[in-house]
């Protein structure tokens, strides 16, 4: 199933959040706050949730600090996938200090599974020195409800960089504009659920990967690969119309640079 949030959307979830376009806009909202405001939707799979959390991640930031935010976020176990390889996130953080400014990002599409337990994100983002690039994040449900990653990747683009400064506006150097501007739409697509016939089967992903993993569900698989070479191969996929579908595939070259498809 695929769901598209709307720019009406966004504006929604920016403005309950508390996002202005600059960085004295209102307080954000609690987070119970955020929950409450989401558990009417309908179905359990809802790819807002996990945009509300991105948000929610990338203003903390902002105003918080980028690794402080980072260790706010992390899941138990949760993994960061580097130029040097896969480490544990919250051991690595404690030990980083937080930049004058934080690298600013907006998610671009949600995978999730039907149980809406685990969903996956891409977004683009930008640092503080003008590089813009992609990221990839998978997200669990906590036993309280809220979402945090248990795995983030990242890498500049320089297509991408080359586009977005060309194409920027002049605005305030502390101007949030990446977070409002940013994002016509955010694409969100949900695994069918497992019911009567229309059972997941083995996913090739799983079958292929060491180390991959499975939604509690079964029906949304990912993996995460650390290649001889240097290279970072992130690849997922999806339970739908009764077969394995591909989700985001995501590569990193040796030399740290976002592999375009």
């Amino acid at each position: 199933m695929n769901r598209i949030l709307s720019p009406a959307m966004i504006t929604a979830l920016v403005a309950g959040f508390g996002l202005a376009a600059c960085s004295g806009g209102p307080p954000r909202m609690p987070r119970a706050q955020i929950e409450r405001a989401l558990a009417g939707a309908p179905g359990a799979a809802q790819p807002s949730k996990v945009v509300a959390a991105e948000i929610a991640f990338a203003r903390a930031a902002r105003e918080d600090g980028q690794w402080t935010a980072f260790r706010e976020f992390a899941a138990d176990g949760a993994m960061i996938h580097g130029r040097g390889g896969l480490v544990e996130a919250k051991p690595w953080l404690a030990a980083q200090d937080d930049p004058a400014r934080a690298v600013q990002w907006t998610p671009l599409a949600v995978w999730m599974s039907c149980d809406g337990r685990t969903a996956i994100s891409q977004g683009k983002f930008a640092d503080p020195d003008g590089d813009w690039g992609y990221y990839a994040t998978v997200w669990e449900q906590q036993g309280d409800r809220t979402y945090r990653y248990v795995y983030d990747t990242a890498a500049p683009d320089a297509v991408l960089t080359a586009r977005e400064t060309r194409d920027a506006p002049e605005e305030p150097e502390d101007a949030d504009i990446i977070v409002v501007e940013a994002i016509p739409m955010v694409h969100g697509m949900v695994a069918d659920c497992a019911r009567g016939d229309n059972r997941p089967t083995a996913a090739p992903l799983a079958a292929g990967q060491p180390g991959a993993k499975l939604s509690r569900d079964g029906t949304l698989a990912w993996s995460a690969t650390h290649v001889e070479d240097g290279r970072r191969v992130f690849r997922s996929q999806l339970w739908q119309d009764g077969a394995w579908q591909e989700a985001l595939d995501f590569e990193v070259s040796a030399d740290g640079a976002y592999v375009r498809p």
